[in-house]
């Protein structure tokens, strides 16, 4: 018997990893609809994409939505951000809330893009956040939860922010060198960590899985 089409729910679909993720369930055949969660249109059109603009404060007015599948890629950094407290409320607030949200809506196997380092101990507060979020998306009682930890992320962006392009270029220097554990702390290119993400959850392991970067590499390779 074949298995019917999947429903995908994606947070996060204006950003980087969001967008090639958002690009892979549509062209994905195990998925017969995604709704993604924006904070402003998308230019992206296609009949099985039902985009909803809304407000990640006050996700309770999203309305009836029903999925199989969730991704989150929501986050920011310190400096966009602006504050601690701002940058706690979307890379803790929004990603809980939203994963209530897929809760609510029916979801099964939640997916989530965290970060190289996480540790609700960490004495860094970037990774410290994190890592309280990953604690709390695993008390909610998914089937499956997948959690990918990515190092340096690459791809294009639509805000320019020069202290990443360095470290693009600097990760590209020291690449032959981080060989190993080593491999890990590799940059890694936006749309492999999404090809990872749909991947991973599509395989369907039940539980907790943590994809650290290395690991992501290969998985979003095919390797």
């Amino acid at each position: 018997m074949t298995a019917a089409p999947l429903r995908a729910l994606v947070a996060g679909a204006t950003g980087l990893v969001g967008g090639y993720c958002l690009s892979e369930l549509l062209a994905s055949a195990s998925y017969a609809r995604a709704t993604a969660l924006v904070r402003r249109p998308l230019d992206l059109r296609s009949p099985k994409l039902d985009v909803r603009v809304v407000d990640f404060t006050a996700l309770g007015s999203v309305g009836s939505v029903t999925a199989d599948h969730a991704y989150c890629c929501l986050g920011t950094t310190l400096r966009q951000a602006g504050s601690r407290e701002a940058f706690r409320a979307v890379d803790f607030g929004h990603v809980v809330t939203f994963a209530r949200l897929a809760r609510t809506a029916g979801v099964t196997r939640f997916a989530a893009v965290s970060s190289l380092g996480a540790d609700r101990q960490s004495r860094v507060f970037y990774s410290r956040v994190k890592g309280e979020a990953e604690d709390a998306l695993a008390a909610l009682g998914f089937e499956g939860l997948v959690i990918l930890r990515p190092s340096l992320l690459l791809g294009p962006r639509r805000e320019r922010r020069l202290g990443e392009r360095v470290g693009a270029v600097l990760a590209g220097a020291i690449r032959p060198l981080l060989v190993g554990p080593a491999r890990r702390y590799r940059a890694v290119h936006a749309a492999t960590v999404a090809r990872a993400m749909v991947c991973v959850t599509l395989g369907g392991a039940s539980g907790l899985r943590v994809v650290e970067s290395d690991e992501i590499a290969r998985v979003g390779h095919g390797t």
